[in-house]
């Protein structure tokens, strides 16, 4: 095969891998902006659209563990409404766990200072930090600490009660999935702009 032939071939293959491309990319943006949507109704997390400099969502994390358990999710960075980077999380716990379980997390930056922390380049939760759960089933497992978090009945119609601590505020959804664990677990982040 000559030289015209082959790039012929490539250019044939780029050109028809570019629908495909475009379409797991529309899939994405919708699962970004399905994740979002249900934060905005659910209870108060709606209102910290309004009054926050930016935040990070991730429409699925996966937790998991035998004794040893760890979590990872992939999202997205927002700061003044516009998409400004990808954001990773990755959680290792050791300790009483079993079980596995989904869930969708948005993080609140209540200012430039909370936003420039996380968008560091490495993030990690101190102790003290603590998810509100916006089903009532996720209160135990989605804490990152053993402080309490208030709950809902459910997503639609949650009724959830959370502030901002150290310049950010978490809160979760349930996706599916059973897990039982006496561990605290911090989370940590990696960031890169767009």
């Amino acid at each position: 095969m000559n030289v015209y032939a082959q790039f012929r071939t490539y250019l044939v293959c780029l050109l028809l891998a570019l629908p495909l491309g475009n379409a797991l990319a529309d899939e994405d943006a919708a699962k970004y902006a399905e994740t979002i949507g249900l934060f905005k109704n659910a209870g108060e997390s709606g209102s910290f659209f309004n009054n926050s400099y930016g935040y990070a969502v991730f429409p699925t994390i996966g937790k998991g563990g035998i004794g040893i358990g760890g979590a990872y999710g992939k999202g997205r960075v927002y700061a003044g409404g516009k998409y400004v980077g990808n954001t990773s999380m990755t959680q290792l716990s050791i300790g009483f766990q079993l079980g596995g379980q989904g869930f969708s997390q948005i993080i609140f930056f209540e200012d430039k200072r909370a936003f420039d922390e996380f968008t560091s380049g490495n993030f990690e939760f101190s102790a003290d930090a603590t998810a509100v759960a916006i089903t009532a089933a996720a209160t135990a497992s989605a804490s990152t600490t053993g402080n309490s978090a208030g709950a809902s009945g459910g997503k639609k119609d949650a009724t959830t009660k959370g502030s901002y601590h150290k310049g950010m505020a978490t809160f979760t959804v349930v996706k599916g999935g059973l897990m039982y664990e006496a561990v605290l677990a911090g989370q940590k982040f990696s960031y890169t702009p767009l």
